[in-house]
């Protein structure tokens, strides 16, 4: 049953709507003054305060002139990371940590269904009853996931997973409490001596900001493949760099480009390191091949709930593309991935990395992982030697397989 409200904002919508189609093109800045207009002239507003009326005005306004209809102060907003839209009338968004719900709503599924239209239109995607969920990327680099009210039951559902134009450095990280000074020293001298290493954790736990920060420390001469889903890394100084994304087919069922294919490919491109932004399911087998066929300092991230819950994930993702002996599908995890780091998010929306431990081998039927954080086993005993002349790994006591060359982390 509609209110006497929703109603009123209906009419107005519509007389404005015709008024701006019938002015001339030169009236754009002129909308909000026609929706204005429209109300006061209709005495339906007396019934209504200042902060009613100025809300209905804003959200006229958003719709008929919005590029993303009512979303637009979400999108425009530098504080918010993430838009969650279940259904017409339930929009929720996180801001500084905080999910909250905004006071907008659309005025029905089909005005969210041509937002979700005009969001795939703009990524040369569509999306319809035929074809009713839409992934992709926006030119700002923010992530898209749409559904369709025939699949979705409380009707269509838009996630929009900002794209940070803020660079977020290993500094950074540890100034916000996600990681320890020795932490960051410690993977650092990780990545640039060529460990091959896996971040796992859950939705929004800051894989990917990691993944982007740690970059920073391989050396600026390596060639450095990067192959994402959607691309969200940014590996500024880096000069030899390739970039690739997947590709959805398209509405005739061709296209396909998957992680898989551009893995393949990239081994053919002779990079010293790729970088896997996520792997989801059997591109899991290129990925390892390829760490462990001469690429060292490898990276890539995974959803898992800890480090061996990773692991096992890995497996299974194994174990659906490539038949094979289960114990050889462990052994080839425990030659390609040298270090699995953890990271989580607590609560109160705060990051922090929750396990840096060493995968060591697989023996007897289990992977023997060991912790190289604040167990006494290293962390607490850094020292610092030169390399090269210019640049600084870690000097622990102990031993840590793997590495490039001369650049080893000795344990």
């Amino acid at each position: 049953m509609r209110t006497e409200y929703e109603i009123f904002k209906d009419d107005i919508k519509s007389r404005a709507r015709e008024r701006l189609l019938s002015e001339d093109k030169g009236t754009e800045d002129r909308a909000e003054s026609i929706i204005i207009d429209e109300v006061f002239r209709d005495e339906r507003a007396a019934a209504y305060d200042s902060w009613q009326l100025d809300h209905l005005v804003r959200n006229v306004y958003l719709i008929l002139r919005g590029k993303y209809g009512i979303l637009d102060p979400l999108i425009d907003d530098d504080k918010v990371n993430e838009i969650m839209v279940n259904g017409p009338g339930d929009i929720f968004y996180e801001k500084e940590h905080r999910v909250l719900r905004y006071e907008m709503t659309f005025d029905s599924a089909e005005d969210l269904e041509e937002v979700m239209r005009t969001i795939a239109g703009q990524v040369h995607r569509e999306i319809n009853e035929l074809n009713p969920i839409v992934d992709a990327r926006l030119s700002d680099g923010s992530r898209v996931n749409g559904v369709y009210r025939n699949v979705a039951v409380n009707g269509p559902i838009l996630t929009i997973r900002k794209f940070s134009s803020e660079y977020i450095t290993m500094n950074d990280l540890v100034d916000n409490g996600t990681l320890s000074e020795d932490e960051k020293e410690f993977m650092e001298a990780l990545v640039f001596c060529g460990y091959n290493v896996f971040i796992s954790g859950g939705t929004s736990s800051g894989k990917t900001t990691l993944l982007n920060a740690l970059s920073d420390a391989i050396p600026g001469e390596e060639r450095v493949i990067v192959i994402e889903d959607s691309m969200e890394l940014k590996l500024d100084h880096i000069e030899n760099i390739v970039h690739m994304e997947c590709r959805n087919a398209n509405s005739q069922g061709k296209g396909l480009v998957t992680m898989a294919d551009l893995i393949k490919a990239s081994l053919r491109m002779r990079p010293d390191r790729i970088i896997v932004g996520e792997v989801r399911s059997g591109e899991v087998v290129e990925m390892l091949q390829a760490m462990n066929t001469g690429h060292p300092g490898s990276m890539s991230t995974g959803h898992g709930n800890s480090a061996e819950g990773m692991l096992k994930r890995l497996e299974s993702m194994y174990l659906m593309a490539v038949t094979l002996n289960v114990d050889a599908i462990r052994s080839q995890i425990a030659e390609g991935i040298d270090v699995m780091i953890h990271v989580e998010r607590d609560r109160e929306g705060r990051r922090h990395v929750a396990e840096i431990k060493e995968l060591a081998g697989y023996e007897d039927g289990r992977f023997i992982l060991r912790d190289l954080m604040g167990s006494g086993k290293g962390l607490s005993d850094l020292r610092r030697a030169g390399l090269k002349g210019e640049k600084y790994v870690e000097i622990l006591s102990g031993g840590l397989n793997g590495g490039h060359g001369d650049r080893q982390i000795i344990l």
